[in-house]
């Protein structure tokens, strides 16, 4: 029997609350290097509302959202989560509300998982209403596709449950109605330690009027669905606007190479070296290339198939020569954040000098990288849920591990100084700096695939543009007239955001 969501969370100002949301903090901070946010304006101030956003990366969606925003917001998640050991613990603190799948339940359950829901939307409408945000995942769970699966009802009941609970008579009848927000989540490399991630919130959507309007008492289950349905493909059209979905990971690939090769090739007519994109100015290049795309393709499919097959063949070009767009003009900067030193130097300490303490972090956090993995298979619901019960267990079992090292480090020096006193007395200096040669050879060791592929880059790349000049010449020639073509095929568009002579992009 699905237990009630009431009493799931406590007060906003709780200690179990700010607890649970510090950890959070702490989780996202380690786990991404940056993490940008656009948007927040968006974020309504005078009414609740309802984020609803797509679901690529498990439960490191929610924790993304709920610690991007200044106040509290209360998750619907599936139920099983919350019975997964110390996960479930950390998701009640927070206040999440459970939502039963009728996958999850037998057939014999199906009225009392029914009632659940309405009790589990009902918690969350109450908080709506309260003039705080309730956030929901309409697609029911994470996945890896490029584009949206299909949506449930539920972020549609629940504006109506909210909607129903406006009219009850215990609230202001000037009170504006629920805001819904959708919400992009995009990621450089969602897999990936140390990578990047954004955080989109959009204007709230624009309800039609025979929409936007509280459910009466008595009205026919048959009409209410078909609002529910109709206000769910309003969702839809809204959060296709904020996740730019693709029909293949190919075609995705593709419009970022043909944004790539834009900013570059404007960049190098300009004389410019506008470095690294930030991930937003990635997302709103997309989001040109994207619209441009789809409003092509309806007009002029035959132009826009030949065009993506020429940025095919440009693609795997530069994928032959391990090259990218803006290094056919010069070469790629030498040494990292890490390493700001010159190429010779990079590669001896790359190759040299950084194994010696691999070796120490590998020795010392191998036993917990092994239970890390054991216990998240063990206590996982489903395989998606892998990854980010990865992240918070080793949060704690890794600074643990650190500190036992230390100690047993400690007290073993200290014991065979009482059998060999002749031995150097400083057993805490000792423990203390092989864990921390630990900790720092464990942290090394995640960098260290990256950092080596990056030092080998940056020679590998240097010798093919001296050695194969020709076809770097040609390539830049490509770039050129693929380029215009863009251009020209975009020219009377009503594109997304605004190109500087640079070649980057911004909001505006």
């Amino acid at each position: 029997m699905p237990e009630s969501p009431h009493g799931s969370g406590g007060a906003s100002d709780s200690r179990p609350y700010r607890v649970a949301a510090a950890l959070m903090r702490l989780l996202i901070r380690v786990f991404f290097r940056r993490v940008e946010v656009d948007g927040l304006e968006n974020v309504p101030v005078d009414r609740g509302g309802l984020l609803v956003a797509w679901h690529p990366n498990g439960l490191v969606d929610p924790a993304l959202i709920m610690t991007r925003l200044p106040d509290r917001v209360v998750f619907g998640a599936r139920h099983g989560l919350l019975r997964i050991p110390v996960l479930g613990a950390i998701m009640r603190a927070l206040g999440t509300v459970p939502i039963y799948r009728a996958s999850d339940h037998p057939a014999a359950e199906e009225r009392s998982r029914r009632a659940a829901n309405r009790a589990s939307l009902d918690a969350l409408a109450e908080k709506i209403v309260e003039g705080k945000l309730s956030a929901l995942f309409p697609e029911g769970e994470s996945h890896d596709a490029p584009h949206l699966m299909e949506l449930k009802s539920g972020a549609a009941r629940l504006y109506y449950a909210a909607r129903r609970i406006q009219a009850s008579g215990d609230w202001p009848l000037d009170l504006p109605g629920p805001a819904i927000l959708p919400v992009g989540l995009h990621y450089d490399r969602k897999h990936a330690f140390r990578s990047r991630a954004l955080v989109q919130f959009h204007p709230p959507l624009a309800i039609p009027p025979g929409l936007d309007v509280s459910p009466e008492p008595d009205e026919p289950i048959e009409a209410f669905l078909d609002r529910a349905r109709r206000l769910t493909g309003v969702i839809e059209r809204g959060l296709e606007a904020a996740v730019l979905p693709t029909e293949t990971w190919e075609i995705h690939g593709l419009m970022h190479r043909a944004r790539k090769l834009v900013r570059a090739e404007r960049a190098a007519r300009a004389g410019t070296d506008p470095g690294r994109p930030r991930l937003l100015e990635r997302q709103v290049g997309f989001s040109r290339v994207w619209t441009g795309y789809r409003a092509l393709l309806a007009s002029d499919a035959v132009a826009v198939e030949r065009l993506v097959d020429r940025v095919r063949e440009y693609e795997a070009d530069l994928r032959a020569l391990d090259i990218e767009d803006h290094e056919l003009d010069r070469d790629p900067r030498l040494g990292s954040a890490m390493l700001p030193l010159i190429l010779a130097g990079q590669v001896v300490m790359v190759y040299v000098l950084l194994p010696p303490i691999l070796v120490v972090g590998l020795l010392v956090n191998l036993p917990p990288a092994w239970l890390t993995s054991v216990l998240a298979r063990r206590f996982a619901k489903a395989a998606k849920d892998e990854a980010s019960l990865k992240v918070l267990i080793g949060v704690v079992l890794f600074p643990l591990t650190w500190i036992g090292v230390a100690a047993a480090i400690t007290l073993g020096l200290v014991r065979l100084q009482g059998w060999f006193p002749a031995l150097p007395s400083a057993p805490l200096v000792a423990g203390v700096s092989v864990a921390a040669l630990g900790a720092a050879g464990g942290i090394m060791a995640l960098r260290y695939r990256r950092l080596s592929a990056e030092t080998a880059r940056a020679v590998r790349v240097r010798r093919t543009r001296r050695r194969r000049a020709s076809e770097v010449d040609r390539l830049r020639t490509e770039r050129s007239d693929l380029c215009d073509r863009i251009l020209a095929l975009a020219e009377g568009l009503d594109l997304p955001g605004r190109v500087a002579p640079d070649g980057t992009v911004s909001t505006q």
